[in-house]
């Protein structure tokens, strides 16, 4: 991890997931461990096969390398994402179920690093969990993008983690949500 007071954290995350039952959500831990080499995960955003990883304060270029030679075997391909704006990729954009991946456009370095971009009227509704292919875990504080997702049929499951965005957390900073190695992906509307 980039931050060095984060990286006791390490042992403790490889214990934990190797412990988990399921062999479709972990075939294997690979360390990114050498010299220079830091990645975050607020700066990793996978979208069906692709991986987009902020390049930032905490996730460096040599961080990112390792990871594409990492995941490269598993049919994944990795895009470093300039990120200058937000501490974290994930700070300024996440995806929707159908692969778009959206975000409040003025904390986006390049929106056009995307293949499919949508932009979002609030910084809060930059940050969206899938739970399933049809329901979002989202911030209050968005009233705006969950009308918008709504209406784009989503269903939107709406938390109040205002404690935890008065230090600049958000829904994706209290997640970790392990999902089988099959991208789960619907049609954009």
């Amino acid at each position: 991890m980039g931050a060095p007071e984060r990286r006791p954290e390490v042992p403790t995350m490889a214990a934990t997931i190797s412990s988990l039952p399921s062999p479709s959500v972990v075939s294997g831990i690979g360390y990114i461990d050498g010299v220079g080499e830091y990645l975050d995960g607020g700066d990793v955003l996978k979208v069906g096969t692709t991986v987009y990883v902020g390049s930032t304060l905490r996730t460096t270029i040599a961080g990112i390398d390792k990871l594409r030679t990492l995941v490269a075997p598993l049919g994944y391909t990795v895009v470093a994402v300039p990120t200058t704006k937000v501490l974290h990729l994930k700070s300024a954009v996440t995806a929707l179920p159908c692969g778009t991946v959206i975000g409040l456009e003025e904390l986006v370095d390049d929106p056009e690093m995307f293949p499919k971009f949508k932009a979002m009227p609030e910084e809060a509704g930059s940050h969206v969990v899938v739970l399933d292919s049809k329901t979002l875990l989202m911030a209050t504080s968005a009233p705006l993008s969950i009308a918008m997702l709504t209406a784009l049929g989503y269903a939107v499951v709406a938390v109040d983690i205002s404690e935890f965005e008065a230090f600049e957390g958000c829904v994706t900073c209290l997640s970790v949500r392990l999902r089988d190695a099959m991208p789960v992906l619907r049609a954009c509307q």
